[in-house]
């Protein structure tokens, strides 16, 4: 486990805006909860709770990945409307100390979604 410092920094903070993901038309998820985790060079990312997605569109994956700064990751493919986009979704299920407020949250890939929309202010 590596922790995350002026070398590679990541925080996590509140989202103040409402996010929705959209898929062929289909709002998969839904929030004014979510928080944005920024880390290092790397572009923003959105981090959705659990409670506020449509978990019928969800089929888990057999995709995993390692983050020696966030720890183990799951993956899920999104099913809408006949179309699979495989392995969109990604979460850290018992994410590392440093960024334990992404636990039962998801994040998706903005190239395998048809929309992230940054929506009004909460």
């Amino acid at each position: 486990m590596k922790m995350p410092g002026p070398d590679h920094p990541i925080t996590v903070t509140p989202e103040r805006h409402h996010i929705r993901v959209l898929v062929a038309g289909v709002a998969v998820a839904d929030t004014r909860h979510a928080v944005r985790l920024e880390e290092a060079h790397y572009p923003a990312v959105f981090y959705i709770p659990r409670s506020d997605i449509s978990i019928q569109y969800f089929v888990p994956s057999a995709r995993t990945s390692h983050c020696p700064y966030k720890g183990d990751a799951r993956y899920f493919d999104l099913v809408v409307e006949g179309a699979r986009r495989a392995d969109a979704v990604w979460s850290y299920e018992a994410p590392f100390p440093a960024v334990v407020a992404i636990k039962d949250h998801v994040a998706f890939y903005p190239d395998r979604v048809d929309a992230i929309e940054i929506l009004e202010a909460s």
